[in-house]
Formats: structure tokens, sequence, C-alpha cells
């Protein structure tokens, strides 16, 4: 009996002590985030200084291609020779030529 007893007072006691109210954290798998993109430089507003701060394009360039605008497509900075195909690869995932 007096096994018995102290049995049920250990199962007790462990079953107690499991329900002390505490939160167990439950593992949560990472959710990869993609890299968020830049802003878009909108090659008929952008200024300047925010189109020599693409790849390529220097104060020369940024200066023709304000020169230019308005454009339709973006792709019209290399039909009217105004950068080079090689540079326009570079920043085409960059710029957008939004229409007013």
């Amino acid at each position: 009996m007096r096994f018995a007893a102290v049995l049920a007072a250990l199962i007790l006691s462990v079953t107690v002590s499991g329900c002390g109210g505490e939160k167990q954290s439950v593992p949560t798998a990472s959710v990869a985030t993609k890299d968020e993109k830049p802003a878009l430089i909108d090659i008929n507003r952008a200024s300047a200084a925010e189109l020599t701060a693409l790849k390529g394009i220097g104060e020369a360039r940024a200066k023709a291609i304000i020169k230019g605008r308005p454009y339709s497509r973006k792709d019209e900075l290399v039909q009217r020779q105004i950068i080079p195909k090689t540079v326009y690869d570079k920043i085409k995932d960059e710029i957008i030529a939004r229409q007013n």
C-alpha cells in the first residue's frame, strides 16, 4: 500500500510539473522571403542624378536620355541609339517608361 501511495504521488508530481502553464514554443519553418526589388526608375521622369545611379549611365548618357524624352517603351533607348545594347541589357530590369 505504501508503494502504491508513493507511486501515485510520483505520477501526480510529474503530471503537475508538466502542466506548469509554460507554453512550449512550436518550431516554425522559416519562410524564405524574396529579395525586395528596388523601385523602377522611370526614364521619362527621372532626374540626371537618378539616371547616373544606373550602371553604365554617366552624365552624358543621362543628359541624352533626358533630351530624348518622351519614350513609349524602354527599349527605345537602344532603338534611338541613346545607349548601347550592352548598357541597356544591364539596366533593363531597373527602368520603366511610364506614360503620363
